[in-house]
């Protein structure tokens, strides 16, 4: 049913390895039908119209009838009228000839004209897309419906090559750093390749920390044509044709979107940010176990602040602080947070508290908030411990680890409690707060919760 075409992706091929690359097969049956789809047919009203609205145009016929409209569109195929509604006065009504019968939609506008979900500059364009939309689906309701069952996304031959070529690059470099073999093997192995060949490639690579990260799905308007990189089938319409990590780049329809596995590889020209960027986005866009930010300032910390009086009670001075967070977010790694540039360690640990508090998943995160306060509740000390050992497991592989680190660096912290003043307590009473909020986002209902572990 399905013709193919041997276009793909532009840029998708590797130079020193072409013989051997294979792009992938695009199913083009669905572009056929787009370029099939009936044209709009705009039915100007002959007439002035009082009271037309300023945002439409002479297609807008006034208060007339649906059999009115009917027999203006004169059973032409696309053909479209704008009419007021006779029951309703005030509420306007889309007429528009499809499949031999006459439809009629609710139109809105609220800067933009819409009748569903997607939003359009012009009435035009709404009618373009409604045209494409109506015919493909009627042609080929049945196919859309399994074009999810076979996807290229699981199964393709070129990945697994590709993977395989990677891992002999990395075995030959193992003295490198991590780094700098991640940094070559992605110039030299993959940077001509489509993203969903390179995302493949970085799957397998041993170097990358395996945690899972679902995809950040944000629906997106392609330019040009554009075909879905699970089930490699055209994506159809004028706008708002489907989604697109805004993490990895993975363009794939809205339906498939639900089927994709949860494996993105954020990639660190899509980052942004250090601050404010979801916590295993961040480890798996920069190849770390856990946030660099916290590595970074935990060292700094551990070697010249540990018996400073107050760790973590004292606070620096916020514009210091703020100088440290965006160093972090435009210099990533290479930030420079040493005596020379920050002496006062008060900012390195106000810089730190920042960055868990900006998270916009808590370290100890929403869902596992409820259970960790009903462990808290638990009088039995023994069984109280192993209800919250419970929960941590729940956490996601790079908030537990996160979050285990950070403990480790906390117990020193309380080792040199006789200099710096800080015990278990005083550290619970500053971190509680920033490692944990409550999903309603009330400071209130936090604080309260907090006593739970005093």
């Amino acid at each position: 049913m399905a013709a193919s075409s041997n276009s793909s992706l532009s840029g998708s091929s590797v130079s020193s390895d072409a013989e051997e690359y294979q792009p992938p097969i695009w199913k083009s049956y669905l572009y056929q039908l787009q370029q099939e789809a009936p044209r709009p047919k705009r039915i100007i009203c002959p007439g002035e119209v009082e009271n037309r609205p300023k945002y439409y145009g002479r297609e807008f016929h006034g208060i007339i009838s649906r059999e009115q409209a009917d027999e203006l569109l004169g059973g032409v195929e696309g053909a479209y009228i704008l009419r007021e509604s006779q029951r309703q006065p005030g509420c306007y009504t889309l007429a528009l000839r499809f499949g031999n019968q006459t439809l009629n939609y609710r139109l809105f506008y609220d800067g933009k004209h819409f009748v569903g979900e997607k939003r359009f500059e012009s009435i035009h364009d709404l009618v373009t897309d409604g045209l494409i939309t109506l015919y493909i689906e009627t042609k080929a309701s049945e196919y859309i419906s399994k074009m999810t069952t076979n996807p290229i996304y699981e199964h393709i031959g070129y990945a697994t090559l590709l993977r395989e070529k990677v891992s002999r690059r990395l075995s030959r470099s193992k003295n490198e750093s991590r780094k700098t073999s991640v940094a070559n093997e992605e110039h030299t192995a993959v940077e001509k390749i489509s993203s969903l060949v390179r995302r493949a490639a970085l799957t397998h690579n041993d170097n990358h920390f395996n945690y899972e990260k679902t995809h950040n799905f944000k629906v997106h308007t392609f330019r040009g044509p554009h075909w879905c990189e699970y089930c490699a089938n055209f994506m159809w319409g004028l706008i708002a044709q489907g989604v697109r990590c805004s993490d990895c780049g993975l363009n794939v329809h809205k339906q498939c979107s639900k089927h994709v596995p949860n494996d993105c590889q954020p990639d660190l020209k899509r980052i942004k940010k250090v601050y404010c960027c979801d916590l295993t986005t961040l480890v798996k866009a920069h190849n770390t176990q856990r946030p660099m930010v916290v590595d970074i300032c935990i060292r700094e910390i551990e070697a010249r602040g540990l018996k400073s009086e107050g760790l973590y009670r004292v606070s620096g001075f916020t514009e210091h602080i703020e100088d440290v967070k965006m160093a972090f977010d435009r210099d990533g790694e290479k930030a420079d947070i040493s005596a020379n540039i920050y002496p006062d360690i008060n900012i390195i640990t106000g810089a730190l508290k920042l960055y868990f508090r900006d998270l916009p998943i808590p370290v100890i995160t929403y869902d596992t908030y409820p259970k960790f306060i009903e462990a808290a509740k638990i009088s039995n000390a023994d069984e109280r411990l192993e209800a919250v050992h419970e929960v941590l497991m729940l956490l996601p592989p790079a908030h537990y680890e996160t979050l285990r680190y950070l403990m480790i660096h906390l117990k020193k912290v309380t080792l040199n409690e006789k200099d710096n003043f800080m015990n278990a307590e005083n550290l619970g009473i500053v971190f509680g707060p920033t490692l944990m909020r409550s999903p309603e986002d009330s400071t209130l209902t936090t604080l309260q919760d907090m006593r739970l572990f005093g």
